[in-house]
């Protein structure tokens, strides 16, 4: 179904918070989340059913593993799902004796380390983390931010890229392409003064950083030197995180939510929290399986 000039939906089930989207090459299926509802949909590309799966806890990212599991990053820490039967069983509790936080934005580093974003469930000033996880080692890599977002990676694994939407600044900071960790310290990529917060970034095969930007409907490209090179409207006003999808990669698919959204506002804005398929060819990569 065409929403607009420059999209089309690609399911019709409306999330509250659409969040985590991603591409499984290994299945050809589209996953997103619900996070408040504690819901992952699934989608077989391109014309599947949405298949939606009750968590029982808030979780927002998914890594994959193999053919037979993933990797779910939730408000408890990482927990491991088979894909037949949906058991889910913790690997590693991280935060998990912090009731105020849950889990937001995550990415899988090209080396396989899992960076993932904790932010406070009311939004509450300076209550989140960035962690990072691989082959069983768990890590804190940067503290005191509010909402966790935007992590991405360059291609050869030597950038990541994090932001904290309450301050509209998106970081870079020089990264271990064996190990994901950071070897230097981090410094403004781009900070944000127009309308708009930074939301859920991916990075494609040439290095630009395409980004969605909440309540200014819209997701931006940034040159790898943070200078804003295009901007594709988006037929909803809170789009929340861009991800590549297709077996090629090349199509751009963005999550959006209507949380905080009013009945007026909800219907003036009819396409809030359903995924869209942007009408536009980009070349993008696939995240790495999680190196456990």
């Amino acid at each position: 179904m065409t929403t607009a000039s420059n999209a089309t939906l690609f399911s019709d089930i409306v999330c509250e918070l659409g969040e985590g989207p991603g591409y499984d090459p290994l299945t050809g299926t589209v996953w997103w989340f619900d996070i408040l509802a504690g819901r992952l949909l699934e989608k077989k590309w391109p014309e599947g059913e949405t298949r939606v799966h009750e968590l029982g806890l808030m979780a927002s990212a998914l890594a994959v593993i193999d053919a037979q599991s993933q990797m779910l990053w939730t408000e408890k820490g990482l927990y491991i799902r088979d894909r037949a039967s949906g058991v889910l069983t913790l690997h590693k509790a991280i935060e998990a004796d912090n009731p105020a936080t849950r889990s937001n934005d995550a990415r899988v580093h090209p080396s396989g380390a899992f960076w993932m974003g904790t932010m406070g469930k009311k939004a509450e000033a300076g209550a989140g983390s960035i962690w990072w996880y691989r082959e069983g080692e768990v890590r804190q890599l940067f503290s005191g931010i509010t909402i966790t977002n935007s992590i991405s990676f360059s291609p050869d694994g030597r950038v990541a890229y994090f932001a904290d939407t309450d301050k509209n600044v998106l970081w870079r900071v020089d990264t271990d392409p064996e190990t994901g960790l950071p070897v230097s310290e981090r410094s403004v990529f781009h900070h944000r003064i127009e309308d708009g917060g930074l939301d859920g970034s991916v990075v494609d095969a040439n290095g630009v950083l395409w980004n969605a930007c909440w309540g200014a409907g819209a997701v931006h490209a940034y040159s790898p030197d943070g200078r804003l090179i295009r901007s594709v409207p988006v037929p909803a006003r809170q789009p929340s995180c861009p991800a590549f999808v297709g077996p090629d990669a090349n199509r751009l698919l963005v999550t959006t939510a209507h949380q905080g959204m009013g009945e007026s506002e909800r219907e003036a804005d009819p396409n809030a929290g359903r995924p869209l398929l942007l009408d536009i060819a980009v070349q993008g990569v696939f995240d790495r399986p999680v190196r456990l």
